[in-house]
């Protein structure tokens, strides 16, 4: 009978699972997987009226050494690193940078899954970036977001100042600093390191440029050896005409904010609105450059600075020296 009929609704039909997400998800889905392994988890035991404190990390190399930042193993008594797999070791601190809060470490394990590193230089305001991490202890917690703003300067609770800082949308809590920020194509462009509260959406995190560059210095000496001029800056854009009037072409230069007193670079004659194109015989673009070449020549010797001022080019004798350990660059 008719009314005895059973109704049939039919099944959907089967799909391919990657065929259901939307692009940016399959974006975010093959970033958490293809990084997550080399995020850690760090456990920090300080004095025990203080308990214990907890970060994230990134393991650099398969041997066994891992990037973290510098605030979060400041002070410590012991270390620990959980890995993704659930494993967890004691860990060494190989080496801490507090000028651009890295630090390194190193834990008794071989055969890790490691992150590839990208070009921090290479990203621009508005792409999308991933966060990973583990904020409150919640293991490898992905977070997504865009580039706000690139060439940041950062205060740091020491009151120390890190320039050259991506900020980011990418949600980061208490937990969340030592982690990796990663581009759409897997690769890691920062290293997560500060909040700012109350404010939401706004986060920092090392360029990786920096934290490359900082921590192969960390590995193979423990310390950080850089030359010091005294200024803050940050990277600005020529104009069309006088970047064309450059030998050779940039399009960027380090304008001056402020300049230490008694430093070399007040006793040079720099002053604030300078900006700087060159030093010694390499052209300058941004603070990597500043930084790099501070980092990689002698302190104590003489090197000539070009800068523009207003519409004039002019040179400059400075001298960089030894870096104080609570100076910037």
């Amino acid at each position: 009978m008719a009314g005895n009929a059973e109704t049939v609704i039919p099944k959907p039909a089967p799909q391919d699972e990657s065929v259901l997400r939307d692009a940016y998800s399959q974006v975010v889905v093959g970033v958490a997987e293809e990084v997550s392994p080399a995020v850690v988890n760090i456990t920090v035991v300080r004095q025990e009226t203080e308990g214990a404190g907890t970060g994230s990390g990134l393991i650099l190399t398969p041997d066994g050494y891992v990037l973290t930042n510098g605030h979060v193993v400041f002070g410590e008594q012991k270390v620990q690193v959980a890995l993704n797999d659930g494993q967890v070791f004691s860990a060494e601190i190989v080496g801490v940078d507090p000028p651009t809060d890295t630090a390194v470490l190193r834990i008794g394990a071989s055969g890790l899954p490691i992150a590839r590193l990208g070009d921090s230089q290479a990203l621009q305001v508005g792409q999308l970036v991933v966060a990973i991490g583990n904020p409150f202890g919640f293991q490898c917690t992905v977070t997504t977001g865009v580039v706000s703003a690139l060439g940041r300067s950062l205060r740091t609770s020491t009151g120390r100042l890190i320039e050259n800082v991506i900020q980011t949308d990418a949600a980061l809590n208490p937990g969340s600093s030592g982690g990796p920020l990663v581009n759409s194509g897997g690769d890691v462009v920062g290293i997560n390191t500060a909040i700012i509260y109350p404010a939401q959406g706004i986060c920092f995190a090392i360029p990786i440029n920096t934290v490359r560059r900082v921590a192969g210095m960390l590995i193979a000496t423990g310390k950080v050896s850089r030359g010091y001029v005294g200024i803050i800056c940050q990277q600005v854009q020529l104009h069309t005409t006088v970047a064309r009037s450059l030998e050779p072409k940039q399009k960027s230069g380090l304008v001056v904010i402020e300049v230490m007193p008694e430093s070399p670079a007040q006793q040079a004659g720099l002053n604030p609105r300078d900006i700087i194109v060159s030093i010694g015989e390499d052209s300058v673009s941004n603070v990597d450059d500043l930084h790099r070449f501070l980092d990689e020549h002698p302190v104590g010797k003489r090197y000539t600075m070009s800068i523009l001022r207003g519409s004039e080019k002019i040179e400059l004798t400075v001298e960089p020296q030894e870096a104080p350990t609570s100076e910037k660059q």
